[in-house]
């Protein structure tokens, strides 16, 4: 089986009073990142697993957090690691886009 790379981006709603513990507590897990936080509950993560599998743990266990109302799937995507470590070109003209 080819290894592969998943990428989720979630968005947690949590009690504004808890707030900075659940920041706290979700970047303490190892495959996420907090991007942004609101005070009045929201907080924007990322999440880098091997597998949709794990995806789901590190949600679940994000749902599971003391404070949180709710975390939600807005995206995911994943592909090899062969794939995810092609070199992209920058350029600044693409043929057939106006």
């Amino acid at each position: 089986m080819t290894p592969e790379l998943h990428i989720a981006g979630v968005l947690v709603h949590a009690r504004p009073a808890e707030l900075q513990q659940i920041a706290e507590s979700i970047a303490d897990i190892a495959s996420a990142k907090v991007h942004a936080v609101h005070a009045e509950g929201k907080l924007v993560v990322t999440l880098e697993a091997a597998d949709t599998l794990a995806i789901r743990a590190c949600l679940e266990h994000m749902r599971g957090l003391p404070g949180v109302l709710t975390a939600s799937l807005v995206y995911q995507h994943g592909e090899s690691l062969e794939s995810m470590n092609e070199e992209v070109t920058d350029e600044t003209y693409a043929p057939g886009i106006h």
